[in-house]
């Protein structure tokens, strides 16, 4: 395990709703601190952007009411794909259909970044925008796509 490097991720879904507030958006919202909690509690956890509700819905990077977004850093790809897949978030991946529209191209993005800093928020949507652009690479990467930390030097 390469102790030098950590994977960041950035993840956005187009709200059914018109907005958070919206009450299609009622379950979804009522899993929110339950489901962040969790991953704070997941092995290879190191940080998650957040507001003072606790979670990251009031940041709005694409000036459109209806995005939310979910930034993080892990220690590894392999704790994060744990998380996503294999804990109770996969009920909440299993019952997107019910809170968001098929986002139609690449919906989050993975990068490798240095151990013991966070990227900004600018940098997360610049990355998601080369992968959606460009397709995996060492700069931005998907779980299908794995790239090695040593690929990015």
């Amino acid at each position: 395990m390469n102790n030098k490097w950590n994977v960041a991720q950035l993840n956005i879904a187009k709200m059914l709703g018109k907005n958070i507030d919206d009450p299609v958006m009622a379950e979804f919202v009522a899993q929110l601190d339950t489901i962040n909690a969790l991953a704070e509690e997941s092995k290879g956890f190191i940080w998650r952007l957040k507001s003072d509700d606790g979670n990251a819905t009031s940041y709005n990077p694409y000036n459109d009411e209806r995005l939310i977004i979910n930034f993080s850093v892990w220690q590894n790809t392999e704790d994060l794909k744990e998380f996503v897949y294999k804990s109770a978030h996969t009920g909440v991946m299993k019952d997107r259909k019910k809170w968001f529209e098929n986002f139609g191209q690449p919906y989050y993005v993975l990068w490798h970044i240095p151990a013991g800093s966070i990227p900004s928020l600018d940098e997360a949507v610049e990355r998601l925008a080369y992968l959606q652009q460009n397709g995996p690479s060492a700069h931005a990467f998907d779980f299908k796509n794995i790239f090695e930390p040593a690929a990015v030097l």
